[in-house]
């Protein structure tokens, strides 16, 4: 999980301004927020982890960290302001120990057994600045410091700030402020000569001399290459050069130093790619012996010294004795292996001081290159495995894991000469070879109780600092100390006072400035201190002041009551006092909480006004109800669309739509219209309610199957009417209980067959359907209603248990002909049949044999 960490430059040299129309701060912002969206396309960034550093002090300075989610990081990098000075080294402090934090908890540093290329954290620091001098409350510097001093604990067991699996990359802005008239080159973008370069080549990275946007893109691109799981090594060649090859060009025989006798490159360190975390066996040993009675560890550095050996060995390989291949970052060393083609030789690579009586060390692994000579591995073995390997060889296939007398002298001979951490280590290879026994179980581990009990106490320290440093991470930083203004309140003072000025002036023949009219505007105003260990002075008691103060005392106590001072201190300007920053614009919440109580309403059955910043006329909606004439979702909300929904029904509507009916509203009956008249009548027929002014005839639910030519149907139809009409009026007297506020009334129409359902609606004219208009409109409505039906029964077959009631409830209020009813119930029946409900699915064909059985007996009357 590689962890990104943006250090961003927020001195005040930020705010300059390119020729873009941008300042640098804006370039960084959207610099970072680029390198995410091209890092996002990787999908190894899932486990990504962002921080975010600024150039302020301990902790306000880390603006998101372990704990803060993605949304934070992006929330304080908008807000980043350049205000501050341009101290870098305190700032790249603050990012290691960050970084560094819980090292210690975890034990992937495993201080004093061996340095473990597996276990890493891979943290990328990526700085972006302006390159300007390195400002602080000290003074202007020209080299870079970071301070010695570090609240984290266990930082003296490593001589430098950051690890090993930590690099430094620098983005230096230097796009000036007008455009250039000459054409950028082309290649490579070149390093900065900026005091931070020297850091980024000691950790392993480098930094980019940024001059436009464009070499600001191809940095980024560059960058997120470089993200990689590894840790960084020095490899120096100890001894001889190699003898030169027999075909070598005249340019590689030069003596003297070469680039490639001392590399500061990268290791990768693949996961594996069935768990995703890195697998492996053997350390690199650590550069010196360890002592059991040594109460203390040497500190060691963050990047080991590995000697490598130009002489040729034969590389050392035996079955099920584990090793571990890590391939090296392309660097001048290895392009001089591979340049030499021997892909069947290797070099031995050493730590200094690791043995017990060499300075050198013995070997404990091997640099060679790949069969197809496109990669230089390091192969790291068990210590000293020349010696280690053919014994292993001969217990294997000589002895068959029965190993004789002469054979344990030997064993326990290389065990005197390897470094006590690795036996842990050897005991897991000996198990895999399927010789477990060899190893005595009450073997030292090397460290003794003094080290252990000390690094357990380095390990609660550094979790009670990690609880702490989190909890502190967010908060605002402390208004720097001032003298505070307070307003007495009341009336005008009086110094104010037209009269005592005048008497003032003639006993003083000064003319006092004007006062500040609004005293309010200094109520909670600091003033700032140019000395920090001034403290305001409130003396109450005269004696208070000491004897040399006094008439510095009564002269600051005729200034402050004349106000004839020549600089007329104001609190703030008076465009200020209503000018808000734009990030602060949309906190009204803030305002609200401060606001005092307000008063109940006089009427608590009035929905509640929202304070809606920008819109604060704005009701609450929920306290109100919903009327047929308002939008609202129907049918499921379910993502995924299935073959039954009305969304994929021919004819179904859009999800929003609006009401046409009562049908909706559940715990309700709905009685279906009957017949209208074959040409409307007067409204003068109509029997309104009071107050109704020019009635419109709407003619709304028309059921379809009551629409038609036959005229056997109408006859048939028409017997049901007269007992449906009271059932209907009834509904048109208690339509606005319903939460309808909108003055619809329904009424029969007398001396009609049935009677009709109208709508009436104030305040409109006339209007009347053609024939042809009239029954597109009544199928349209007919096909509006069955689709909301679909909706709501699929709804119920959905839900499990076997309460019905509700589906045949729906049912019952199919509207259309009967060949349309008939489909509509076979297709609930199909519904009912994919969730496998039997039980239902029998009452449905009961009912439709039901319905059958209805039609031909009314048939049967017709024919009669």
């Amino acid at each position: 999980m590689p962890v990104l960490l943006f250090l961003i430059d927020t001195s005040a040299s930020m705010n300059q301004r390119t020729h873009l129309g941008t300042t640098y701060l804006d370039i960084a912002k959207g610099a970072v927020e680029t390198f995410m969206k091209l890092r996002g396309r990787d999908p190894a960034s899932r486990g990504d982890r962002y921080m975010l550093v600024n150039f302020e002090d301990v902790p306000y300075g880390i603006k998101a960290g372990w704990k803060e989610s993605h949304a934070t990081f992006m929330t304080e990098l908008r807000n980043l302001q350049a205000t501050g000075l341009t101290s870098i080294g305190q700032s790249l402090r603050t990012a290691f120990d960050l970084l560094n934090l819980n090292r210690l908890v975890t034990g992937i540093d495993n201080y004093g057994q061996g340095r473990n290329p597996f276990f890493l954290e891979p943290a990328i620091i990526i700085a972006i600045s302006d390159g300007n001098k390195l400002t602080s409350g000290g003074g202007v510097q020209d080299e870079l410091h970071l301070p010695l001093t570090t609240p984290l604990p266990g930082s003296e067991l490593t001589k430098e700030p950051f690890r090993w699996d930590q690099r430094l990359f620098a983005l230096v802005l230097r796009i000036p402020g007008n455009a250039s008239v000459e054409p950028e080159p082309l290649g490579g973008v070149p390093s900065d000569d900026s005091p931070i370069t020297p850091m980024c080549e000691v950790t392993g990275g480098r930094s980019y001399s940024v001059f436009s946007q464009r070499m600001l893109n191809q940095c980024l691109e560059s960058l997120v290459q470089k993200i990689q799981s590894g840790v960084v090594i020095n490899f120096e060649k100890t001894g001889p050069d190699p003898p030169p090859l027999e075909d070598a060009a005249p340019e590689t025989l030069k003596s003297g130093v070469q680039p490639w006798h001392c590399c500061h490159k990268l290791i990768y360190v693949r996961p594996n790619p069935k768990t995703g975390v890195p697998i492996g066996h053997w350390p690199i040993p650590e550069a010196f012996w360890p002592d059991q009675n040594s109460p203390t560890l040497p500190p060691r550095s963050a990047h080991p010294h590995v000697r490598f050996s130009c002489l040729d060995s034969e590389p050392m390989v035996i079955d099920k004795v584990p090793f571990d291949k890590y391939e090296l970052e392309p660097s001048p060393l290895t392009q001089y292996i591979l340049e030499r083609k021997s892909p069947h030789t290797c070099w031995q690579v050493f730590v200094c001081n690791s043995a017990k009586y060499s300075d050198l060390g013995q070997p404990f692994g091997y640099l060679k290159a790949s069969t197809a000579l496109n990669c230089v591995n390091l192969f790291v073995m068990p210590y000293n495995y020349p010696v280690l390997l053919p014994l292993l060889d001969d217990l294997i296939k000589v002895h068959k894991f029965k190993p004789t007398i002469k054979w344990r002298q030997s064993f326990e001979n290389y065990l005197k000469t390897m470094p006590p951490y690795y036996i842990g280590s050897l005991k897991k290879a000996l198990r895999i070879m399927g010789a477990p026994n060899l190893l005595a179980d009450n073997m030292e581990y090397g460290l003794s109780y003094s080290v252990v009990s000390y690094l357990k106490k380095l390990s609660q320290q550094s979790k009670i600092e990690y609880d702490r440093l989190i909890a502190l991470i967010g908060k605002k930083a402390p208004p720097d100390a001032g003298m505070k203004v307070r307003w007495r309140g009341g009336g005008m003072s009086l110094a104010q006072r037209r009269d005592f000025m005048q008497q003032l002036q003639s006993l003083t023949g000064d003319i006092p400035l004007p006062a500040e009219l609004n005293p309010k505007e200094f109520q909670g105003f600091h003033l700032a201190l140019l000395n920090k260990s001034l403290k305001p002075q409130t003396f109450r008691n005269p004696y208070d002041i000491p004897r040399s103060h006094l008439l510095d005392q009564l002269s600051r106590m005729r200034r402050n009551l004349l106000n004839t001072s020549v600089c007329n201190l104001r609190g703030q300007d008076s465009d200020q006092l209503h000018s808000v920053p734009i990030a602060q614009m949309g906190n009204y919440q803030d305002f609200l909480k401060a606001a005092p109580q307000p008063l109940r309403d006089a009427d608590p059955e009035q929905p509640k006004r929202l304070h809606t910043f920008g819109n604060p006329f704005k009701l609450d909606k929920k306290g109100m109800m919903i009327d047929e004439a308002d939008e609202f979702v129907t049918g499921p909300q379910s993502k995924g669309k299935r073959p039954g929904d009305s969304s994929n029904m021919p004819g179904g509507g859009p999800k929003r739509r609006r009401c046409m009916s009562p049908l909706l509203r559940l715990g309700r009956a709905y009685t279906p219209p009957v017949t209208p008249p074959a040409s409307p009548r007067p409204t003068s027929d109509v029997d309104l309610a009071d107050g109704s002014q020019e009635p419109e005839l709407i003619i709304n639910h028309l059921n379809q199957n009551h629409y038609s030519s036959d005229s056997s149907d109408s006859e048939a139809d028409s017997t049901s009417g007269p007992a449906d009409h009271p059932e209907n009026h009834t509904d048109g007297e208690h339509s606005d209980d319903d939460g309808n506020g909108d003055g619809l009334i329904q009424a029969g129409v007398p001396g009609c067959e049935g009677g009709a359902e109208l709508v009436l609606m104030d305040e409109q004219p006339a209007r009347y359907l053609s024939p042809a208009a009239l029954k597109k409109h009544i199928h349209t409505e007919t096909t509006k209603v069955n689709n909301e039906l679909r909706a709501l029964i699929t709804k119920e077959i959905r839900k499990p248990g076997r309460h019905y009631e509700k589906i045949f409830h729906l049912l019952k209020q199919i509207q259309g002909t009967l060949d349309t009813r008939l489909i509509f119930l076979q297709n609930i029946i199909k519904e009912a049949a994919r969730f496998k409900k039997r039980v239902l699915i029998e009452q449905l064909e009961n009912f439709l044999e039901e319905i059958h059985n209805r039609s031909n007996s009314m048939n049967h009357v017709d024919t009669l």
